[in-house]
């Protein structure tokens, strides 16, 4: 016997023949089986109406006082070795009877019982001198004042005969006709398998090195069709992903050999020749600046590769809208002051999200690192509630984004460089972005009257459930 795992392991095509060639065998079981008894019931049927005709014949017989089955009166109602008559009266007595059948009653006192109130029908295993099986119909007949049953009979060999012949022919042509079945079930399949394992050969043939590349799909609109437009669908967001991971591996290596190759050259030029005190220093100090340069860098395409992955750890809890924004005002309050710059709050005491402090600082602090690089004049940090979201706004009095830039400017590695004059790595909106998706929120950007507004929203009740 095959075992599930077995089975498992073969071809499709193999396993839809199987399932056909069982199915199709419970059908001609099926079908045979009722074949066979309805061809029972129509020659039992047509046994019993040809033994009631001669059952009323008998009967008349028996009702002519100078008739009698013995002296031949009968013989023209039955026929040797094959049909016979008895006449019963209710003591269970032979009235008269065919010679074949003698005088010995065909019917037990229990059986003529009841076949004095009604008629009857009876299968015997043998017939009156002979090895044929028979059936009896006994009615019940009134010959003046006396009550009588009149009991005939015929063989059932030509019945059992038709039935074993049904039978040898089931049994000779069923194999045939399964095979057969089997054999077109097994074509079905293999024809309906064939576009599936053309797409399978294309699609091993489909490289890294050959983008654009796609499925043939026929033009039949079915399951193979729509399975074929899936898989050209799948296969355009994998380049598409491949394309950007690409492209993030190619910006990344950009990004992190510029300060590489500036914190090779200050300690090349510093071991150039000798240096004053005062020299080494500036060119320790500008080292260090371009190791925290490579340092934040690393520690923001390592949140990026997290949140690719869906792994951005986040610890949540309630949190005041108005304290987080001081903190974060606070943290750059030295270095705005420096600039001639200041860092103003306006959020409600009353206002809670639900989230991770460290990581909405995080984005507030890149969003406020932009307004101080790239902006001018003061910074507001804001929140207000809108449709059971907190948003967190950073404003400033720059020049705003460019108007080509806002559709990307989330994006990785983008950036407004053509309307600002000092540069970044082009990550900072992209963590921002990162970080309020995590809390299943948003982030956003626009030119506000008199500078540039990004905020991000997030929900104020229960944490989400994905991400």
């Amino acid at each position: 016997m095959v075992s599930g795992t077995a089975l498992q392991r073969l071809p499709i095509r193999f396993r839809l023949t199987l399932a056909f060639a069982v199915a199709m065998a419970l059908v001609l079981a099926g079908t045979g089986l009722f074949v066979y008894f309805r061809l029972a019931g129509a020659l039992d049927e047509t046994l019993d109406n040809g033994l009631r005709s001669r059952a009323d014949d008998v009967a008349t017989l028996v009702r002519q006082a100078d008739s009698s089955l013995r002296e031949g009166g009968g013989s023209r109602l039955v026929e040797p070795d094959e049909r016979f008559a008895q006449v019963l009266d209710l003591a269970g007595g032979v009235v008269d009877a065919t010679p074949l059948v003698g005088e010995r009653s065909l019917l037990s006192s229990a059986e003529l019982a009841e076949a004095s109130g009604r008629t009857i029908t009876l299968d015997r295993g043998r017939f009156p001198g002979g090895d044929d099986p028979i059936r009896l119909l006994a009615t019940p007949v009134r010959a003046g004042s006396e009550r009588l049953v009149v009991v005939v009979g015929a063989s059932r060999e030509g019945r059992e005969d038709a039935l074993a012949d049904l039978l040898v022919q089931f049994v000779l042509v069923g194999p045939l006709a399964l095979a057969l079945a089997s054999l077109l079930g097994y074509a079905l399949a293999a024809a309906a398998l064939r576009p599936v394992e053309s797409m399978r050969g294309q699609a091993a043939a489909i490289s890294a090195s050959e983008p654009g590349k796609r499925l043939l799909v026929p033009a039949t609109g079915d399951e193979i069709a729509r399975l074929g437009e899936t898989l050209n669908s799948m296969l355009a967001r994998l380049e598409e992903a491949l394309a950007r991971e690409r492209g993030f591996v190619a910006d990344a290596s950009h990004e992190l050999r510029t300060p590489l190759a500036l914190l090779k050259t200050e300690l090349e030029l510093a071991l150039r020749r000798p240096r004053s005190v005062e020299e080494l220093e500036r060119a320790l100090r500008s080292a260090a600046t371009e190791t925290d340069r490579l340092a934040q860098l690393a520690e923001d395409l390592l949140v990026l590769a997290r949140a690719d992955q869906g792994q951005l750890p986040l610890r949540r809890a309630p949190v005041s809208a108005s304290s987080m924004l001081g903190r974060v005002a606070r943290r750059f309050a030295a270095r705005a002051d420096r600039s001639g710059r200041a860092i103003r709050v306006e959020a409600p005491d009353g206002l809670e999200l639900y989230g991770d402090a460290l990581r909405l600082e995080q984005a507030l602090g890149n969003l406020v690192e932009n307004a101080l690089r790239h902006g001018e004049g003061d910074i507001s940090l804001g929140a207000v509630e809108v449709d059971g979201r907190a948003e967190l706004h950073v404003r400033d009095a720059g020049l705003g984004f460019p108007a080509s830039f806002l559709p990307r400017a989330f994006e990785r590695f983008s950036r407004g460089d053509e309307a600002r004059p000092t540069g970044g790595t082009g990550l900072g909106l992209a963590i921002v972005e990162v970080i309020a998706r995590a809390h299943g929120g948003e982030a956003r950007a626009a030119n506000a009257p008199g500078g540039a507004d990004v905020w991000i929203a997030i929900p104020t009740g229960a944490p989400p459930s994905t991400y």
